[in-house]
Order: structure tokens, then C-alpha cells, then sequence
């Protein structure tokens, strides 16, 4: 099986695509601070879900990886509540891609509770 069939990393690809295509309308003064933040931040939580899936073999190893990618994701949240206080999105779409976040971080938990299950 490989890492793309994961729900985490396909919400997560999906999520990093979303912000990727909204920071396209970021002023050019923000490309590299807040524009490369966001993005690099929630392309690294499918980084880290593939380099943990393959290395799930070893439970700790795992653990760490989705972790980190937990991290990231929580990173990912703090710059949208930069670009919302900078009038970059609305309210709406902060909320929105919130949530979608917060489902992320709810399977990545799910996977570093339940190890096992990901062998």
C-alpha cells in the first residue's frame, strides 16, 4: 500500500493545493514571509505522513513523523490566522480551511494512537 492511499495524506494534498491557489492572490510584498510560510508549512504535513508511512515498521520512528506532521499542520493554522488579520481572506474561508485542518490533525492523532493499524 502505498502512502497516498492514506485519508491524512489526501486531505492533507488537498489542503496544501487549496492554500497554494489562494496565496496566488497574497501582495507581492508577502511572497517571502507569509506566502512561503503557509505553503511550505502545509506541504510539509504530507512530507512527513510519506516519510513515516515508510518507515512504519518501526513504531517510534512513525509516532515521531506523524507528530511532526501534526506540528506542521497546527503551524499551517497559526498563518491563516495571520492572513485573516491581515485582510488576505475573509472570515469564511479562515473558518473553512480551518475545519479542513482540524479534520487532518484528527486522522494524523488517529494514527499515531493507533500505530498498529498502519502496518
Amino acid at each position: 500500500m502505498s502512502f497516498k492511499t492514506l485519508l491524512a495524506y489526501q486531505k492533507g494534498f488537498a489542503l496544501a493545493m487549496e492554500i497554494f491557489q489562494m496565496t496566488k492572490t497574497f501582495p507581492k510584498v508577502e511572497l517571502f514571509s507569509l506566502t512561503s510560510q503557509i505553503v511550505r508549512s502545509s506541504r510539509s504535513v504530507c512530507s512527513n505522513i510519506s516519510e513515516g508511512y515508510r518507515k512504519r515498521q518501526y513504531e517510534k520512528h512513525f509516532k515521531s513523523k506523524m507528530s511532526d506532521a501534526d506540528s506542521e499542520n497546527s503551524e499551517t493554522q497559526l498563518w491563516l490566522d495571520f492572513a485573516l488579520a491581515c485582510e488576505y481572506i475573509s472570515e469564511e474561508k479562515k473558518i473553512e480551511l480551518q475545519n479542513k485542518s482540524e479534520e487532518v490533525g484528527k486522522l494524523l492523532n488517529y494514527m499515531m494512537n493507533n500505530p498498529d493499524k498502519f502496518r
